[in-house]
């Protein structure tokens, strides 16, 4: 089984459309920053950009990123980049016949933008309205606040954007497009 060791995405031109219905606070966020995470997170792609792998080992090797088109595929003699043409592979991807290492070249994400599925719109909402949460005090991690007899507090885990993806049940939603 041959390994990916190496990957390069370029960032796309842009990102599908936010979901409708957001929050003023979810709206105002850098909304590629939230399509960031979600790409983070799955291995299928819905806006085109340049992808490169290096691949070492023989035996069968799929692309990690879906949809993706391969251009170029070349081995390294040496001193050089070479062309190569690795066989078709029985599970789909290539079939390596030496130990390579190799380079992939090509793109992931349709040549059109497609809109995203009801799912994924919906974890992108999520995702958005979590993390556009008020944040509190930096570095707190309780907040206790007292006029007379009434008090207010308020305990976060430091932790809790970091924790977004799961927290916020995107990542719950996104189980059919995660990475293998």
């Amino acid at each position: 089984m041959a390994d990916t060791i190496h990957q390069e995405e370029a960032i796309p031109d842009s990102y599908p459309d936010a979901p409708e219905n957001l929050s003023t606070a979810a709206a105002a966020m850098d909304l590629d920053l939230i399509w960031q995470r979600l790409e983070g997170y799955v291995a299928h792609r819905w806006t085109e950009r340049a992808v490169t792998w290096i691949v070492e080992g023989r035996g069968q090797w799929m692309p990690p990123l879906t949809p993706s088109t391969i251009t170029t595929v070349e081995v390294w003699k040496g001193e050089a980049w070479e062309t190569a043409t690795p066989g078709p592979a029985p599970l789909g991807g290539y079939l390596l016949p030496g130990d390579g290492p190799y380079r992939f070249t090509g793109t992931v994400g349709p040549a059109e933008a497609e809109t995203p599925p009801a799912v994924v719109l919906e974890a992108f909402k999520r995702l958005a309205e979590y993390s556009a949460q008020s944040k509190g005090k930096a570095g707190a991690k309780s907040e206790r606040i007292g006029a007379g007899s009434i008090s207010l507090s308020h305990t976060r885990s430091p932790s809790w954007l970091a924790e977004a993806m799961q927290n916020s049940g995107a990542g719950d939603l996104l189980r059919p497009y995660r990475r293998a």
